[in-house]
């Protein structure tokens, strides 16, 4: 039964959530996500992709529910009113998201019948790899996904999250497949399945037995995406593209519940664990087993972490190609001058000489401008992302300013 406390804390978040919603400027933001992510002029769009300013914001990030499951979302309303003063180009949708819970096919397991190890860095936040496919003939005990939902679990969520703010804002369950974003992206799960140094060497030792196993992983995903179409839990809310997911030739998001085909989705693949890898070895042993699964897709985001300078060239295989990320690595002058405006270049400047090292107005300044030059010297579609802040050093209030200086820099 939920509480009078509860709802009371749920109710006045929604409302205040809806008005920012519903406001004009929201509205309009929207609208030039559309037109930019459909390759029209605009101004550089930017987003400050962190929470990190929020959680180091104490107050600020301090729950009032006792239900801890509705703490969750009461942390994540709250996370979205506080970031609303950072004054960037986030849209807000007028729903909350509730994402099924999945049943792997081992219990207990990983999608893949074999746990995901890894060994935590005494003192820190940094972890190892323990990889569970060791040898060759351990490719045996994999397994391929499934698509289950636990209906009472998922369920239950639900009805407490309805009967907490039902009223206000819609519910929307996420009956998405459990491999998408990073799971579905076949090179984050080889990475733990073999360890990312051995899986280099599996391709220069043992190449065919290598390909073996990616052909298995992108089976196992597509096989999970085909029984999640037959289930008809594909929906408007399972699209991703890493940023804001909108653009003229793909229908807007929605709490609909209505089934739809992935065709009428973005969607999202990285391959982080390829950085060191060349453009021909990334070409073989990831890009050709990617392809089936993006071109099920409408518009296609890819890239992460990585640098992928010298690989624009392959990427260009992906006929529904439309974001490539150009990290803290990349060479920007090189990166806007193979892309152009063929596709929109996802930016994001490294987060220590932003905000995580101390803070210098006049050097985000610098580095933001120097950077959106390049971009114009090349008409380029640019949008600037600041992500993978891992702390503000206790300064929240960073994240508020380099948005108001980057602001000023993009619209000058």
């Amino acid at each position: 039964m939920l509480s009078r406390h509860d709802r009371a804390i749920m109710q006045d978040l929604a409302r205040r959530y809806l008005e920012v919603c519903r406001s004009e400027r929201n509205v309009a933001k929207r609208q030039l996500w559309i037109r930019h992510n459909s390759l029209h002029p605009t101004r550089p769009l930017f987003q400050a992709m962190t929470r990190q300013h929020f959680i180091e914001d104490t107050d600020a990030s301090r729950t009032g529910c006792e239900d801890p499951f509705l703490q969750l979302f009461e942390r994540e309303l709250k996370r979205r009113l506080y970031h609303v003063a950072c004054d960037d180009d986030t849209v807000f949708e007028p729903w909350l998201v509730h994402h099924a819970t999945h049943v792997p096919a081992s219990p207990g397991a990983g999608p893949w019948g074999v746990p995901f190890v890894h060994e935590q860095v005494p003192g820190g936040t940094g972890w190892h790899i323990k990889p569970t496919i060791l040898e060759p003939e351990d490719l045996c005990r994999l397994v391929q996904p499934s698509h289950h939902i636990d209906e009472v679990v998922t369920a239950e969520g639900r009805d407490k999250l309805l009967d907490a703010v039902g009223d206000v804002l819609p519910v929307v369950i996420d009956r998405g497949p459990m491999l998408r974003s990073f799971p579905g992206d076949i090179a984050t799960d080889v990475g733990f399945l073999r360890g990312h140094e051995q899986m280099m060497w599996d391709m220069v030792d043992r190449p065919d037995w290598y390909h073996q196993l990616l052909a298995f992983l992108r089976d196992g995903v597509q096989a999970s995406h085909d029984a999640c179409a037959a289930a008809g839990d594909w929906s408007r809310t399972c699209g991703d593209n890493q940023s804001m997911p909108y653009a003229e030739e793909l229908p807007l998001p929605s709490p609909s519940p209505d089934p739809v085909e992935r065709r009428t989705l973005w969607w999202f693949m990285a391959a982080q664990e390829y950085a060191s890898i060349s453009p021909a070895m990334h070409d073989e042993f990831l890009l050709q087993y990617q392809l089936p699964i993006l071109s099920q897709f409408g518009l296609v985001a890819y890239g992460c972490c990585e640098d992928l300078t010298r690989k624009i060239d392959i990427l260009r295989k992906i006929p529904n190609l439309r974001r490539i990320a150009v990290t803290p690595w990349a060479d920007v002058p090189a990166c806007a001058e193979q892309i152009g405006h063929d596709y929109v270049c996802s930016w994001r400047p490294n987060p220590a000489r932003m905000v995580c090292c101390g803070y210098d107005e006049n050097q985000v300044r610098l580095d933001i401008t120097a950077g959106l030059d390049e971009f114009a010297r090349h008409d380029c579609r640019v949008d600037i992302t600041l992500k993978d802040v891992q702390t503000v050093e206790g300064h929240p209030e960073r994240i508020r300013d380099w948005c108001r200086v980057v602001r000023l820099c993009v619209e000058s």
